[in-house]
């Protein structure tokens, strides 16, 4: 059994840890409100834009190749995949960054499986270490830069601009962006979502957005190709910057949870570690009074 001494430093040590693991709790606690706004404030225009696009790509699919922007519909081809991974920079918040990386790992493999060729954009620096490890080869410089307390629009901007650039060196064909979507406080599901080209088929269409194409009817003023050529980069950027937000708050909501586990871990060792010390400590004081009475009774 382990000494008195080593008893109470172990002790003092854990309580250690739980005052640092409840702190990291609260500001957790107090960062995820914000950024749970900030998420949900960006998602009704994310997700109608993203509708919207569908409706009209899908509109467009019956048009001759090459009159249908490659944002929007593509480039005819399938064999040039990139794949952007969103992770947080920072761990301590359970499986979170790990079951994201997880699922770029296995869609990368996937295609691959498929002979496809593919490339990684990885964002935030968990899983960009986590897949370095395995896809050094396939990673391509992240345009943001590092270290940023909070995603602001023009990260997403940086991204997509990087898209659009190898999509006009003819380096892509089907761009996929994979993230932890925020569903609740104990609840993030890393989900994918298709980028490049945006036009779905039309029997993939939800029902909701198979009645809107129905009944859309577009008119572009003052020209189409001006409005798509401004309005495909913004979307593809808001896109971006949707999944970052969706990204943070579940980070936030994931590490207060996986602190606010540690700190009741925490609790309970301290509890049997105290109750180790105490039975030590009268096993000690049980041998003195032994050692005195036999002492005495040989006197």
């Amino acid at each position: 059994m382990p000494s008195l001494k080593a008893l109470r430093t172990r002790i003092n040590s854990v309580k250690s840890t739980q005052k640092i693991t409840s702190a990291m709790k609260m500001v957790a606690a107090s960062k995820l409100r914000r950024a749970q706004a900030q998420a949900e404030a960006a998602q009704p225009y994310a997700d109608r834009m993203a509708r919207m696009l569908r409706a009209l790509a899908a509109s467009m699919t019956d048009q001759p190749p090459g009159s249908v922007p490659p944002l929007l519909g593509g480039t005819g081809r399938d064999q040039k995949h990139l794949i952007v991974s969103v992770t947080a920079d920072r761990g301590l918040a359970g499986g979170f960054n790990v079951n994201s990386s997880r699922y770029t790992r296995n869609l990368l493999r996937r295609l691959e499986g498929e002979g496809k060729s593919v490339k990684l954009i990885a964002i935030g620096r968990k899983g960009r270490d986590y897949l370095r490890r395995e896809f050094a080869d396939k990673l391509i410089e992240n345009p943001m830069k590092g270290g940023k307390k909070r995603p602001e629009f023009g990260d997403a901007e940086l991204v997509s601009a990087r898209i659009q650039d190898m999509l006009a060196k003819g380096e892509v064909d089907v761009v996929t962006l994979v993230y932890n979507r925020f569903v609740g406080v104990m609840s993030q599901v890393p989900s994918e979502v298709r980028l490049m080209p945006m036009a779905p088929d039309k029997d993939q269409l939800r029902d909701e957005e198979r009645a809107e194409l129905e009944r859309a009817s577009y008119e572009f003023e003052p020209d189409e190709d001006e409005i798509l050529a401004r309005l495909l980069p913004r979307a593809l950027s808001i896109q971006i910057y949707r999944a970052m937000l969706d990204n943070e708050a579940g980070f936030y909501a994931a590490q207060m949870t996986a602190m606010d586990s540690a700190t009741r871990n925490a609790g309970d060792m301290i509890k049997r570690l105290t109750l180790n010390y105490n039975r030590a400590r009268q096993a000690n004081i049980t041998s003195e009074l032994v050692e005195i009475i036999s002492g005495a009774e040989a006197v």
